[in-house]
């Protein structure tokens, strides 16, 4: 079963996207990571499923509380029953057995840096499902093997700390000066080049969807574009090539990151 992008049409003919439980273990994950993790999973399908377990009366967790809120992830109490017994990730494997069966989920996203999670991850995996594994490099190499990929999160920790670099010089205004919105270019880029060929081209419908998973607040519209392939023509930074349809009178569109050239 090929890891990306998720192949197959869906119901109403446009392609498949599959649906995926986030599993958060927060006793063993940084709250700094969680938006490049989201954003990391946002390329291989939607998370229809976002939990985070651990013991929120306890002060360890109160960093965890603001980013809750602000991108939908449902805490889990878990108490600490008994000292040095970690009843965090049993609830996480009771939870994730219940949605193996109960709901139609085309994959598990498992966050944590625990070897408590090999088996589970392998049992997901035995019935049919794709299985992301997310932790810090100190992951024991069992888990990361169960899994049929494994993120470090220190990779997602720097892609986040270059991009508030970026966020933290002067925003553009809105309208004609999004040629030099930051943000904005870097999640159209990285929507592109996450479903480009190898010519560097990608299908704008694809690409919509794939910037719809990464923030769920997107609109063309806020930009002062009816549609998404005018607002993509309005930035130099990327190349259009309009091809006719196979099957059909209409025209398909494709985007491209432009390439730097050298000056002469």
């Amino acid at each position: 079963m090929p890891l990306y992008p998720y192949p197959g049409p869906s119901q109403n003919g446009g392609p498949h996207q599959a649906k995926l439980a986030v599993l958060i273990d927060a006793d063993n994950t940084q709250p700094a990571i969680i938006e490049g993790l989201l954003n990391e999973v946002a390329k291989y399908g939607v998370a229809s499923v976002k939990r985070i377990y651990g013991d929120w009366t306890s002060n360890n967790l109160r960093s965890w509380k603001d980013k809750l809120l602000e991108y939908a992830i449902q805490p889990i109490q878990q108490f600490s029953y008994t000292t040095g017994k970690n009843a965090t990730d049993s609830a996480m494997i009771i939870d994730a057995m219940d949605l193996l069966y109960t709901e139609k989920l085309d994959g598990f996203c498992i966050v944590s840096s625990d070897s408590d999670f090999t088996r589970l991850a392998a049992r997901i995996r035995e019935s049919g499902l794709i299985v992301y594994g997310f932790g810090e490099k100190k992951t024991p190499k069992a888990f990361v093997a169960a899994c049929d990929k494994f993120i470090y999160t220190e990779i997602l920790k720097e892609q986040q700390e270059e991009e508030d670099e970026l966020e933290s010089k002067p925003a553009p205004k809105p309208g004609r000066d999004i040629k030099g919105d930051r943000r904005l270019i870097s999640l159209l880029r990285n929507a592109v080049e996450d479903l480009a060929d190898e010519s560097g081209w990608a299908y704008l419908g694809s690409v919509g969807q794939s910037i719809t998973n990464r923030s769920s607040e997107f609109d063309p519209r806020n930009y002062g574009f009816k549609k998404l392939g005018d607002l993509f023509r309005a930035l130099p930074q990327f190349e259009i090539d309009e091809r006719p349809q196979e099957n059909g009178p209409g025209r398909q569109v494709y985007i491209r990151w432009k390439r730097r050239t050298d000056k002469r």
